[in-house]
């Protein structure tokens, strides 16, 4: 049974490090941030602070930097948390250095979001490969719980179920196992849906997308907004190393549309590019602050105002019966509904629940669709596909998937043979919490 009480974070001013780094002191460990300079790390002991919302968070956290520190703190610590830029050869620098200090027996993982564990780990010890796996919080980690546990080939196989336990019994982490595949699970279904909302504002408006696609379908945000919030930069990141990696039944689905190529190229990266904004951009003009909405045709801006988005009555039905609880009814709604913005949205959403199904199996993602639901519910705080299945009713489900030309999962033809049995059982979670009106 494995122990970790000292915890090393490097890249512990980002928020993915501050934020993980957050969790273990939480947790109880004793945490070294280390950064570039004794300032950045300092940085990262303020931003966990504000994450706990406490001071006292700080007793248990000490700061430092990449110069002599690291080898002397690795040395000491049973678990190297490493949470640096998204770059494989920049981490693979930092492991080399790591692997000439640690103890054996000591525990390595990456918080990557995507890139290959496999690759990381080429070249390094016999122990650092057997020690080395991901560990994939979601941001920000103190609120979002959906871990990725991630092994490569040569991790020693008694590690990955104790580092699930660990996750989940100290730190309260919901952690899957899934395998070392481009994106992993959450981000390679998630992002397959939010590129397709992309895609669909090129010819549609950002506002009609975003409105269409929103909420009321069992998402936290509207999917633009989200996008905007993660950064088009990683956005970018994720599907272009899916779009390359993988050769899958949604392949088109990961091209990063022409004009947000363009506009990352401007250093358009949504909110954390204020002054040039993403799909949404504010500006001030005198004492006002005025929300502006992206035309990707033309790459400019223009007042959310002068660019109403007309309510749809199958939206607006559904919106209505998500607030008083009548989930099924409102899903009813859903699949019954005609007209051209129906069929936009069920090929979003239905695309969403296709796709996910099947990334389980075998040689797939992961091996169960449970492990698709948590992951989309606890990292995400999507619904979960299986609970949309649920309430759209398992045999709709697969006609309307049919109606579409969209895969039927393996899952979904098994559950046809049951059909009043719920596919979605996960224990002490109020479908409610996905639904919104």
């Amino acid at each position: 049974m494995i122990e970790i009480n000292d915890v090393v974070v490097l890249g512990a001013n980002g928020t993915m490090g501050a934020g993980s780094g957050e969790v273990f002191a939480a947790g109880g460990c004793k945490v070294v941030f280390l950064a570039r300079t004794a300032e950045k790390s300092h940085e990262g002991l303020v931003t966990a602070e504000n994450m706990a919302r406490a001071q006292r968070i700080a007793d248990r956290i000490s700061v430092g930097t990449y110069g002599d520190e690291l080898e002397e703190v690795v040395a000491k610590a049973d678990l190297i948390f490493e949470a640096l830029a998204e770059d494989i050869e920049l981490k693979k620098t930092f492991f080399a250095r790591v692997d000439r200090c640690r103890r054996p027996d000591s525990i390595v993982a990456t918080v990557s979001s995507g890139l290959s564990i496999t690759e990381m780990a080429h070249g390094r010890s016999d122990s650092f490969r057997r020690n080395f796996l991901g560990m994939h919080l979601y941001n920000p980690p103190n609120v979002i719980v959906g871990t990725e546990v991630i092994p490569h080939p040569e991790t020693d196989p008694a590690l990955v179920p104790e580092v699930v336990r660990l996750l989940e019994n100290r730190f309260g982490r919901v952690a899957i196992v899934t395998a070392d595949k481009p994106a992993f699970a959450g981000n390679r279904i998630g992002f397959k849906v939010l590129n397709d909302v992309a895609i669909l504002a090129e010819s549609h408006g950002v506002a009609f997308a975003d409105y269409l696609i929103g909420p009321y379908t069992g998402r936290a945000m509207p999917p633009l907004a989200t996008v905007d919030l993660v950064g088009w930069d990683v956005h970018k990141a994720i599907v272009d190393n899916v779009y390359a990696n993988t050769k899958d039944e949604a392949h088109g689905s990961f091209a990063l549309p022409a004009y947000m190529q363009r506009l990352v190229a401007h250093g358009h990266l949504g909110d954390k590019t204020p002054e040039r904004g993403g799909f949404y951009r504010r500006v001030k003009e005198g004492s006002k602050t005025l929300s502006l909405v992206l035309d990707p045709q033309t790459a400019g801006y223009k007042d959310m105002r002068d660019v109403p988005v007309h309510p749809i009555p199958f939206v607006e039905e559904m919106r209505r019966l998500n607030r008083v609880g009548r989930y099924g009814e409102a899903f009813k709604v859903f699949a019954e509904a005609s007209g051209a913005e129906a069929d936009l949205a069920r090929r979003v959403i239905l695309g969403y629940v296709s796709y996910a199904l099947n990334r389980v199996g075998e040689h797939e993602v992961v091996a169960s669709t449970r492990d698709v639901d948590r992951i989309m519910a606890f990292g995400f705080n999507w619904a979960p596909p299986t609970a949309l299945v649920d309430v759209l009713g398992v045999r709709t489900t697969i006609r309307l998937l049919e109606g579409l030309q969209l895969p039927v999962p393996r899952a979904l033809e098994q559950a046809a043979q049951h059909p009043d049995q719920r596919l979605f059982r996960e224990p002490h979670v109020n479908l409610g919490r996905f639904f919104a009106g």
